[in-house]
């Protein structure tokens, strides 16, 4: 099986960070009701005060229509409308890299649907691929408390296949096998960027 550019469709050459999460551990640093997107914020907040990263969530572009003023200090919106489609969740610098990426949670044990990600989203990703940014997917299994960070070119593999209405999820044994496991722990909470790490030593071999 190939990738669309035609590369074998292998597993990740860089193992650490995606073994042993299904081992116990006496000390848990799970989701605890927590939103992927408060844990990637704190986990920014976090690179950001030491210096290792800068990396925001992307505002939202809208056009206000109307606006309620009830108090002098205060302003209600109570029309707006979205100008422009948005394209992905999070961009910045890492280490001299453009880093971009989109954030996603699902309750379903044995899949991630991929009905959430829209097409605009994936050409915006292509384009940061082709111009040697890193770009990837962060989707967190909720009800398995569950983090992975599967790149682009995998990830591109999958869409197709749902473009061609073969398959309209990826299945956890996929996102496990092609991704990076991204285990909670105490600071920063989700320290993605040791997978981002991998990833960038891994594409870094493929792009050769």
């Amino acid at each position: 099986m190939n990738y669309p550019n035609g590369k074998p469709f292998n597993t990740n050459k860089t193992k650490v960070g995606r073994t042993n999460h299904h081992q116990s551990s006496k000390i848990k640093y799970g989701g605890r009701g927590m939103t992927l997107e408060k844990e990637i914020e704190i986990s920014n907040d976090y690179y950001l005060s030491i210096g290792k990263a800068v990396i925001h969530k992307k505002p939202t572009p809208v056009q206000i229509v109307d606006v309620s003023y009830p108090k002098r200090s205060k302003a209600v919106i109570k029309e707006a409308y979205f100008r422009t489609p948005s394209t992905t969740d999070y961009n910045g610098v890492y280490n001299g890299y453009y880093i971009d990426f989109e954030a996603k949670e699902t309750k379903n044990k044995t899949s991630f649907p991929l009905k959430n990600i829209h097409e605009h989203q994936v050409k915006h990703m292509k384009s940061v691929y082709e111009q040697k940014g890193i770009t990837f997917l962060l989707i967190r299994f909720k009800t398995l408390d569950e983090v992975y960070l599967l790149p682009y070119v995998p990830f591109e593999y999958f869409w197709k296949r749902a473009q061609q209405d073969i398959k309209k999820s990826i299945t956890v044994e996929e996102i496990r096998k092609n991704g990076y496991h991204i285990p909670y722990q105490y600071q920063p909470r989700l320290n993605y960027l040791k997978a981002v790490d991998k990833l960038i030593l891994d594409e870094s071999e493929d792009r050769v």
